[in-house]
């Protein structure tokens, strides 16, 4: 009768945790995104979440967001709309120099054939198929 007892609070402690610790995950994903959002500035490079990059030209509404996609065309978009914020290649490279990583060797790729190791130097081509050939 013990047993039958502690099921049902064990039961409710399963499920309860996890559901808990997914509603934290959640809620700190929407902070970082508002956060995000609400940092954006002109000339950010930026990706929404339809895949399209562009550069923030505006930013002075609260709701929407200007985005230049190509030079002199910018389109209005909705905040939420930005997924990411791009960083420069430059801007990673100076990070990386200020964290000063471990000095990384740089091998040439090698594939790997039964139980030897080749380097790949080339790839090789195919060589084109030919249609309609009677034979």
């Amino acid at each position: 009768m013990e047993l039958s007892s502690l099921l049902f609070p064990m039961l409710l402690v399963l499920l309860a945790v996890p559901l808990f610790l997914s509603a934290r995950k959640q809620k700190r994903a929407l902070a970082e995104q508002q956060q995000l959002l609400s940092s954006l500035e002109p000339g950010d490079r930026v990706m929404t979440t339809s895949g399209l990059y562009g550069t923030v030209a505006d930013t002075s509404d609260e709701t929407t967001i200007d985005i230049e996609i190509a030079d002199g065309v910018v389109t209005t978009w909705l905040r939420q709309a930005v997924r990411e914020k791009i960083v420069a290649t430059d801007e990673v490279d100076e990070v990386e120099d200020e964290d000063e990583y471990d000095e990384v060797v740089e091998t040439e790729p090698t594939t790997t054939t039964g139980s030897t190791a080749t380097t790949a130097s080339a790839a090789e081509v195919a060589p084109p198929l030919e249609h309609n050939t009677k034979k």
